[in-house]
């Protein structure tokens, strides 16, 4: 696909350099020629310095024939106004950042005027997923699938976890059998496991089921699920915002430690039962005297990484429950689990990913649909949902009938109300919820998974006569 995108800045260079590995046709549009020079040495892009408004520069980066325009520019509105001149040029698809909160009861109007095809806010998703973060306390991360009927979760094995040293084949049998282990992180390494696979401590463990079930496994393996009632922000930009309004509606407490004193009045005036302190959040004394090791739940959110780390540090010392670190820099993350830190966000990578997944829709418009796509340690593995439809091979055929391709694993599928994990005589209707784990893959469609030839060799003749058999 051909995609422009405009904006060099994190949101965009981190797009164009997962587009690009996608093997897309990408082309950067930026006044900033330094940030183009770091383009252009390190991706497999075109690069154009221009005013990403100007007709004449959105003409020769081929806007014309373009696919997708992406406008992720610091300026919400030259992102729109970038969008809605590059439709009126001919870009087939636009997708506009757009963060200012002013805006957020505006964008479905905005959306439909400008006829964006897409919306995205950073600041906003970031807050979401910490939201999820907080009702899910044991857990590293937490991703829904299936309209929230199946979730995934994110669990780090300590020594005190008694699945340690155990097969997965007995994990079913001993401890609880209705969740699936879909992958394992071991030593920065995605693993796709089977029944042999044995846990160690310090695998990350990604968790398949019901919501109910998931919770039930976590609790049977020591991993509470504890209430979350209090929580400490440092940082009171966007997503401090964003984030706040999401606790009053579930009723936490929160306190916001913000440096500027502006700011402070804004946001007392917008949240008055809000605890609001002007002060220094990277201050040690400050933080005690506030009562951090009191807390349920501690979130750093300045604009550095450096402080936001080091605060995420002083928290789990002071042994807070819960504690979460944005970082911008996604290079930091090894060090950042050296250290210890599990619960990170970065805003750009969620970003990233919601884009990944809607590029790929656009480019099986026939086939079976993506319905949500999440990625793992910089997209080794992927957990991806697709819906069945008419076009996917192999319906109604049992699963153990037919050949998927290496590194695949079935998690579930989601049939209306029935959830299913499914076993070699289960069937792939029209309609299902199919959801998979895989890896090296990068799939745009469910047709993907199945190896060339299909079924296995003996069942390759009368393919025809099974399939009516199976459908009568």
């Amino acid at each position: 696909m051909k995609i422009i995108i405009i904006g060099d800045g994190k949101v965009g260079y981190s797009l164009a350099e997962n587009l690009s590995m996608e093997h897309h046709d990408v082309t950067i549009i930026d006044k900033d020629s330094d940030a183009l020079e770091k383009a252009e040495e390190n991706l497999d892009v075109m690069c154009i310095r221009g005013n990403g408004v100007s007709a004449k520069t959105l003409m020769e980066a081929g806007v014309r024939d373009a696919d997708l325009l992406i406008a992720a520019t610091t300026s919400d509105e030259m992102n729109m106004v970038c969008c809605l001149t590059a439709k009126k040029l001919g870009a087939k698809h636009t997708i506009a950042r757009i963060r200012n909160v002013e805006y957020a009861e505006e964008l479905t109007m905005l959306k439909n005027e400008l006829e964006l095809d897409m919306i995205i806010n950073p600041e906003q998703a970031a807050a979401y997923e910490i939201a999820k973060l907080l009702s899910f306390s044991s857990a590293v991360n937490i991703e829904d699938f299936a309209k929230g009927k199946i979730e995934m979760v994110e669990i780090k094995v300590t020594a005190d976890v008694p699945i340690v040293g155990m097969k997965i084949s007995d994990i079913s049998d001993k401890i609880f059998h209705a969740v699936l282990i879909g992958a394992v992180v071991r030593d920065d390494q995605v693993m796709i496991p089977n029944g042999d696979f044995t846990i160690l401590k310090n695998d990350t463990l990604y968790i398949m089921g019901t919501p109910s079930n998931v919770s039930q496994f976590c609790n049977a393996i020591g991993k509470y699920n504890e209430k979350i009632n209090n929580v400490m922000i440092v940082g009171g930009g966007r997503i401090a915002y964003y984030l706040n309004s999401l606790m009053a509606e579930r009723g936490i407490k929160v306190k916001i430690i913000e440096s500027d004193e502006e700011r402070c009045r804004e946001l007392s005036e917008i949240f008055p039962k809000t605890l609001v302190i002007h002060g220094d959040g990277t201050d040690q004394e400050l933080l005690e005297s506030e009562n951090m090791s009191d807390m349920d739940a501690f979130i750093s959110l300045t604009g550095r990484d450096e402080d936001n780390l080091m605060l995420a540090l002083l928290a789990k010392q002071s042994h807070v429950k819960k504690v979460i670190a944005k970082i911008n820099r996604v290079n930091y993350l090894n060090v950042i689990k050296n250290l210890g830190l599990d619960n990170v966000i970065s805003p750009k990578t969620i970003i990233t990913d919601h884009i990944v997944k809607y590029v790929r829709g656009l480019q099986n418009a026939q086939g079976s649909s993506i319905e949500a796509l999440y990625r793992i340690v910089g997209g080794q593995a992927e957990v991806v949902e697709f819906k069945a439809n008419s076009s996917t091979k192999y319906l109604n055929v049992p699963l153990k009938n037919i050949r998927i391709e290496k590194d695949v694993l079935i998690t579930t599928i989601v049939r209306k109300n029935e959830i299913i994990v499914p076993h070699g005589n289960d069937v792939i209707k029209e309609g299902d919820r199919v959801v998979l784990v895989t890896k090296d893959k990068n799939l745009s469609d469910l047709n993907q998974i199945f190896v060339s030839g299909g079924l296995h060799s003996e069942l390759q003749s009368g393919i025809k006569n099974f399939g009516n058999s199976v459908n009568m």
